[in-house]
């Protein structure tokens, strides 16, 4: 087992590569837009994507349990960490812009991290969002992880060697994204910029075509020999380029003609393109594309089914991954057996209201849920124990097996 550690330490520090090219250096794509993480939301599906599942996470209950000796859980809300998690992680922020910007860092850079400060005890009693694009991961000398931030001069002032700062594995909570070596994620952008590149191109060939009055380029055609060219090339923008000069008449002398070039929209399949560029960004964040605005083949009978997919195959991996991150990096080791952290996702897994009611009566009726598990579930104040809220019931006219079998004896012997 030591030889393993030993061997899992002593490689090289993490990297954060696609192919031989760092992904946060190359934003060169094949349309000739530049990609970066930054970029990239400027592609609306992009945005939307990163607002929905940030908003997602950080609109879900989070709270600190404990385990209970008869094997059950229930909440601790007079641990430290449930304050820190549930309401204000600093000063200030509130535990939803928290919890939505370290998700957006997640999903454009591929890593979320956030510097821990403890106080003599070692309790996390404060945690403050760091920007991916400024930390590097490496090894200490004893192959301990080590990360290194660097602060701007707005920071750390003038002095340069003041603004990198290291920090120790207990002070950083670190969440990866998906990665080659399980300790630095990739960015989901730098693996998908062609197909980001390209909603960029379309949009901006769609904005050009209709800033030039949504007309095709062309050609001006003269029977001579044309002396100051650029002149007349200058004359015709100024009159008839842009969406405020467009179908207006043109005047054309001394035998000149003007001939279109240029593809039109439709014959380049330029809504085609972009709508399937939406649905391209939507798959590489693995959101439904009714939730980004495209309801072309959503109906009332499957999108709720839809969104219920969303919630198990989209967020839900998102949520064990946050789960497990914080549950290493601020959960003390004395409580690792008994204290852990946990989303609550039953609030998105319910149906519509019939079928809800419908699965309540069930559960009443069978005897695994009382009328206050069901009000507590519906946000409804719980009903007095002394007047039967925690009561669990069952049907009159269920038996068990044994008891049947004894009765039909019975009957028989008479």
């Amino acid at each position: 087992m030591n030889l393993l550690k030993g061997l899992f330490r002593s490689r090289d520090k993490p990297q954060n590569r696609v192919g031989s090219a760092f992904s946060f250096l190359f934003g060169g794509t094949s349309s000739g837009k530049t990609v970066n993480e930054r970029t990239a939301m400027q592609a609306t599906a992009v945005y939307a994507c990163v607002r929905i599942l940030a908003e997602a996470i950080a609109g879900l209950p989070l709270h600190v349990y404990r385990y209970r000796s008869d094997g059950g859980k229930e909440k601790i809300p007079f641990h430290p960490l449930y304050y820190l998690l549930h309401d204000e992680p600093n000063p200030e922020m509130t535990s939803f812009v928290f919890r939505e910007t370290l998700m957006s860092h997640l999903l454009l850079w591929g890593n979320a991290y956030a510097q821990i400060v403890r106080n003599g005890r070692g309790q996390a009693i404060a945690l403050y969002p760091l920007l991916p694009n400024k930390m590097e991961v490496s090894r200490a000398s004893n192959g301990e992880l080590v990360y290194t931030y660097y602060r701007d001069t707005d920071e750390s002032g003038l002095n340069p060697k003041g603004g990198y700062v290291t920090l120790r594995k207990d002070d950083v909570l670190h969440i990866p994204g998906l990665g080659f070596d399980g300790l630095i994620g990739y960015s989901p952008i730098a693996m998908a910029k062609n197909a980001i590149g390209m909603s960029l191109a379309t949009e901006e060939y769609g904005a050009a075509f209709f800033a030039n009055g949504a007309n095709p380029g062309g050609v001006l055609e003269h029977p001579g020999v044309i002396k100051d060219i650029q002149r007349v090339k200058d004359s015709w923008n100024s009159a008839y380029q842009g969406t405020a000069k467009a179908h207006k008449i043109a005047v054309l002398e001394e035998g000149m003609k003007f001939q279109a070039i240029g593809i039109p929209p439709e014959q380049a399949q330029f809504l085609e393109t972009r709508k399937f560029q939406i649905n391209e960004i939507a798959r590489i964040f693995r959101v439904p594309p009714h939730m980004v605005g495209d309801l072309e083949k959503s109906s009332f009978s499957n999108i709720e089914q839809q969104s219920l997919e969303f919630v198990k195959y989209t967020l839900d991996p998102w949520v064990v991954r946050w789960e497990q991150s914080l549950q290493q990096s601020l959960i003390l080791p004395s409580e690792k057996t008994s204290v852990f952290i946990k989303f609550n996702l039953d609030g998105l897994l319910r149906g519509d209201y019939q079928s809800r009611m419908n699965g309540y009566a069930i559960g009443r009726q069978n005897g695994w849920m009382s009328a206050n598990d069901i009000r507590e579930l519906e946000d409804m104040n719980r009903i007095p124990a002394e007047e039967g809220g925690d009561l669990y019931l069952v049907n009159g006219n269920m038996t068990k097996l044994a008891d049947a079998g004894a009765f039909a004896k019975t009957e028989g012997g008479q």
